[in-house]
C-alpha cells in the first residue's frame, strides 16, 4: 500500500515539475499534416496532425491548444510527451482508428484542415505561440499526391521555420507516417538568409515590413536595425504568431505622394542566418484610387493548353494605391458585376509606374513568359472568368466605383496572327480609352507573346524614332574570342501591328540564313546573327546582305538592306571599300 502511494506521489511530482517549466518556441512541433484523407491510400479517412517533442525534456500537453485562426481545440487531459516522441492529434471520433499507429489524443472541435491552404498555431497553456505554419498545395511538391490520400511531412525537425522548403508529401506506402519518425526525414538545414519582400504603411507614423520567413524576434526588435529615409524608427515590434512581419513606430510623419526607401541590417531568421542582399524596399502612404488612375494594361485570356490566364495593371498616377482596397470583376450580359476578387487579403502597396500582374499560378506564367520583375507577379486564390472569345473585365475601388473597364474581344488581336493561343492582348497607350479596340493589339512574337510585369512590347511612345533598321557592328568576327563575335540587327518603328522577315544572302544572291519568318514585331527590338547558316555551320569570310522585310495591315512592304562583314581579314580597309562599292551598286539598281 505504501509503495503504491509513493508511486502515485512520484507521478504527481513529475507531472507538476513538467508543468512548471513553460515551453519555449519550437519545443514542440507540428511535423505532419493530413488535410485531405480521400481517396485513402491506407490511412483512416480522417484528418490528423502530428506533434513531436523537439526539446530536451518531457512536456505535459494538458491545456495546450491547436488553432487555425477561426477555431481551436484544447487538450484537456494530462499527456506526457517524451523527448523526441510523437503524438497524433485527431477528432475524438477518429481516435480509435488512429490509436493503432501510436499515441493518440482525440479532441473535440478539431480545427478543420483546408485542402488547398490554411494556417495552424500551437499554443502553450501560458499563451505562447510555440509553432506556427501556413501551408498550401505547393508543400506536397507532388501534383499526384496533392489530390488526396497523402500526408505532408516535415523533412528536418531541426529546421522548423523554413516553410515550404522543409515540407514534402509522405513516401510511406500507407500515405503517411502518423505516430513515428517521418518517412522523408533527413538533414535539410536552412542556409538561406531572410529577405525583405515589401513594406506598407498603417498610418503616417507606423509601417510594417514583410519578410519571406519567420525571424529571430530578438534581432528583429532592435530599432537601430532599420532606417526609413531620414525618419528614425523609435520602436520595432515583431508581429506574432508567424513573426514574418515587423511593425515600426516612426518619430516623424510620412507625407502623401512620396516614396521612402526602407533598409534593414543585422536581421536574422530563426536559424540564425543574417539578412543578405534583399534587405531593402520602399514605402509610402496609400490614397484612394479614382477613375483611370490605374489601368488594365495587358490581358492573357486565351492561354496555351497548359497555361493560365493573367491580368496586368499599371499605375498611371502619382498616387500610391493599396491592393487590399481594389478588386477585379466581370460584368455580365445584363450589366451586373460578377466574380469579384480582392487583389490582396492584406495591405500591399502599388506604386506609380509599377506593372503588377495577377494570376492563379505564378510558376506556370514564369515558365511560359519572360517575367522580368518576379516580385510584381502576384498569385491569387481565384481569378475572374476570362473567356477565350470575349469578356468584360472591371477594376473597382473600395467604394465599388469603376476605376477601369475593358470589354476585350479576340477580334482585337493582330489580324495576321496565325494563332491566338498563348498570345496576350496589350494596351498601346495609357492616355487613350480602355474600350477603344484601336488601343489594343497582340503582344509581339519577339517578346514571347506576352510581357507580364514590364512595359508592353506594343507600347506607343511619341519619343520613339521613326522607322529605322541598323546593324552593329558592320564588321564582326565570330571566332569566340569575346570580341565582336556576333552582329546585332536593331529596329525601331513608329507603328504597331507589323510582321517581319529577316533573310541573309551571300554575294552571289544565295539565301544562307533565315533569322526571322513572319515574326510579329515590337516597336523596338533586335535580332542577333552569329555568322552561321541555317544548318548551324560557320559561313566563310565575305560580304553578306541582310534583308529586313516589314509588312503592315495595309499590305505595304518596306525593305531594309544592310551589308555585314564576318570573320577576320588581313586588310579591313579593303573590305570597307568593297562594302562602299556594293552599296553604290545597290543604289544604282534601286534596291
Amino acid at each position: 500500500m505504501r509503495s503504491m502511494v509513493l508511486c502515485v506521489l512520484t507521478q504527481l511530482v513529475t507531472i507538476s515539475a513538467i508543468i512548471a517549466q513553460p515551453a519555449q518556441r519550437f519545443d514542440v512541433l507540428i511535423d505532419e499534416l493530413f488535410p485531405d484523407p480521400s481517396p485513402s491510400v491506407g490511412l483512416p479517412n480522417s484528418e490528423f496532425l502530428e506533434l513531436k517533442n523537439n526539446s530536451g525534456r518531457a512536456i505535459n500537453l494538458k491545456n495546450w491548444k491547436i488553432s487555425d485562426g477561426s477555431s481551436s481545440a484544447t487538450i484537456s487531459s494530462n499527456f506526457i510527451l517524451g523527448i523526441d516522441s510523437f503524438v497524433i492529434i485527431c477528432p475524438s471520433s477518429s481516435q480509435s482508428s488512429f490509436s493503432i499507429f501510436g499515441s493518440t489524443i482525440g479532441v473535440s472541435s478539431f480545427p478543420s484542415l483546408n485542402n488547398d491552404a490554411d494556417q495552424l498555431i500551437l499554443i502553450s497553456p501560458e499563451g505562447s505561440f510555440i509553432h506556427t505554419i501556413q501551408y498550401d498545395f505547393s508543400w506536397y511538391q507532388n501534383d499526384l499526391k496533392k489530390e488526396g490520400g497523402w500526408s505532408m511531412e516535415m523533412i528536418d525537425t531541426k529546421n522548423p521555420c523554413n516553410g515550404a522548403n522543409n515540407w514534402i508529401a509522405s513516401i510511406d506506402k500507407s500515405g503517411g507516417s502518423p505516430g513515428k519518425r517521418n518517412s522523408v526525414s533527413t538533414s535539410n538545414p536552412d542556409e538561406m538568409p531572410p529577405a525583405l519582400l515589401r513594406s506598407y504603411a498603417i498610418d503616417s507614423t507606423s509601417i510594417v515590413l514583410v519578410f519571406d520567413e519567420p525571424l529571430d524576434s530578438l534581432s528583429a526588435s532592435i530599432p537601430s536595425h532599420y532606417s526609413i529615409d531620414a525618419i528614425a524608427p523609435v520602436k520595432a515590434i515583431p508581429l506574432s504568431p508567424f513573426f514574418k512581419e515587423v511593425k515600426l513606430l516612426l518619430q516623424n510623419k510620412l507625407a502623401y505622394q512620396k516614396t521612402y526607401p526602407v533598409n534593414t541590417s543585422d536581421i536574422k531568421d530563426c536559424a540564425g542566418n543574417s539578412i543578405g542582399l534583399l534587405h531593402s524596399s520602399v514605402v509610402g502612404l496609400p490614397e484612394p484610387i479614382s477613375n483611370n488612375e490605374l489601368v488594365v494594361n495587358e490581358i492573357l485570356f486565351n492561354p496555351l493548353p497548359e497555361g493560365v490566364d493573367y491580368i496586368e495593371l499599371y499605375n498611371n498616377s502619382n498616387k500610391i494605391g493599396d491592393l487590399s482596397k481594389l478588386y477585379i470583376a466581370n460584368r455580365n450580359s445584363t450589366g451586373n458585376l460578377t466574380n469579384t476578387v480582392a487583389l490582396s487579403a492584406s495591405s500591399y502597396l502599388f506604386f506609380p509606374g509599377d506593372y503588377l500582374t495577377f494570376t492563379e499560378n505564378k510558376k506556370t506564367v514564369e515558365l511560359q513568359y519572360a517575367v522580368k520583375s518576379p516580385h510584381w507577379l502576384i498569385e491569387l486564390p481565384s481569378m475572374p472568368s476570362l473567356p477565350d472569345d470575349k469578356g468584360q473585365l472591371v477594376l473597382l475601388n473600395e467604394q465599388g466605383l469603376v476605376v477601369d473597364e475593358v470589354p476585350y474581344d479576340q477580334q482585337w488581336h493582330f489580324a495576321l496572327l496565325a494563332s491566338k493561343d498563348g498570345v496576350a492582348l496589350e494596351r498601346m497607350d495609357f492616355s487613350k480609352k480602355s474600350d477603344d479596340k484601336n488601343n489594343w493589339t497582340s503582344a509581339s512574337s519577339t517578346s514571347g507573346y506576352g510581357t507580364p510585369t514590364y512595359r508592353n512590347s506594343q507600347y506607343l511612345s511619341s519619343q520613339q524614332m521613326k522607322g529605322n533598321v541598323s546593324v552593329s557592328p558592320k564588321v564582326f568576327s565570330p571566332n569566340n574570342d569575346g570580341y565582336d563575335d556576333f552582329t546585332q540587327i536593331n529596329y525601331a518603328f513608329t507603328q504597331n501591328n507589323l510582321v517581319g522577315n529577316i533573310s541573309i544572302f551571300d554575294m552571289n544572291g544565295r539565301m544562307v540564313r533565315v533569322l526571322a519568318n513572319q515574326a510579329t514585331l515590337s516597336q523596338t527590338g533586335s535580332f542577333r546573327w552569329d555568322g552561321m547558316n541555317d544548318q548551324s555551320q560557320p559561313l566563310p569570310s565575305g560580304i553578306y546582305i541582310i534583308l529586313f522585310e516589314v509588312f503592315g495591315l495595309d499590305g505595304k512592304e518596306n525593305h531594309k538592306k544592310v551589308i555585314s562583314i564576318m570573320r577576320e581579314f588581313e586588310n579591313v580597309d579593303d573590305l570597307k571599300m568593297l562594302i562602299t562599292r556594293k552599296r553604290i551598286q545597290m543604289r544604282k539598281c534601286g534596291k
